[in-house]
């Protein structure tokens, strides 16, 4: 069997753009776009997503990939891509915000270590998150969803020559907003409290301005923290599992 070269840029279109929306998504994303992650898995990962789910996704334009038309179409895939790994990425990053707010409020601003997914310096209590965010990721199969929800882009944006979608701009920043309460919201209830143990601190040292309220009150700040942080767990659960929904459907709202 002979292949015409027009069948045989079409095999090649039908994985080539689509392994370059998916490893831009990859790059973007958390856990999958990590430092610790190396880049030729997370290449040979694209590709065999590409290859698997090259034949569900609609026809794709008979451009040669490497015209000046094919160059468009494959910069706008890795926008695509990395808008949407961007998204979930936020969704981490929420959990960054409410463990530094946290932090700083117990006294443990100080307290910084290497964040692996990023390689920058972020509170322990962040990093604590961090590591219980991804855990609870890979628990709610939060990878399986990511490729069903790479799938479905395919359907609401198939790869054609065109612009990009819309409201992809203005979606994006009206997340940023969402995953700033969100992260309000799992800080909220650590702060609170250490807020009303700062307060009785401010009374007892009116009441007894002898006592070196430094020495006394710091430690306390910290086993206050400490002991919201876990009884907060139980609502931290829900309250992410939630950001993460919101953000898979972030995820497919930027390209309607």
């Amino acid at each position: 069997m002979t292949l015409t070269p027009e069948q045989l840029i079409g095999f090649v279109n039908m994985v080539f753009w689509p392994f370059v929306r998916i490893t831009a998504l990859l790059m973007a994303s958390p856990l999958f776009g990590a430092k610790t992650f190396p880049v030729r898995q997370r290449i040979i990962l694209g590709m065999l997503v590409a290859i698997l789910i090259s034949p569900l996704l609609p026809a794709v334009p008979a451009i040669q990939a490497f015209s000046a038309e094919g160059m468009l179409i494959t910069a706008q895939q890795v926008v695509i891509g990395v808008a949407m790994g961007f998204i979930l990425q936020m969704v981490f990053g929420a959990l960054v915000v409410g463990g530094q707010a946290i932090a700083t409020s117990m006294g443990l601003g100080f307290a910084a270590t290497i964040d692996p997914q990023n390689g920058v310096q972020v509170p322990v209590i962040s990093q604590f998150f961090l590591i219980l965010a991804t855990l609870v990721f890979l628990a709610l199969n939060g990878h399986l969803v990511l490729i069903e929800t790479i799938v479905e882009s395919f359907y609401l944006w198939p790869i054609a020559l065109g612009p990009l979608p819309e409201n992809l701009a203005m979606h994006t920043v009206t997340w940023i907003a969402e995953v700033f309460k969100g992260a309000l919201l799992i800080a909220l209830p650590a702060v609170a409290a250490i807020l009303l143990v700062n307060l009785a601190f401010g009374v007892m040292t009116r009441a007894a301005p002898q006592i070196n309220i430094f020495a006394v009150g710091f430690p306390i700040t910290i086993i206050a923290g400490f002991i919201m942080i876990m009884l907060s767990l139980p609502v931290f659960l829900p309250q992410f599992a939630a950001l993460l929904e919101a953000g898979f459907l972030q995820m497919l709202v930027i390209l309607e």
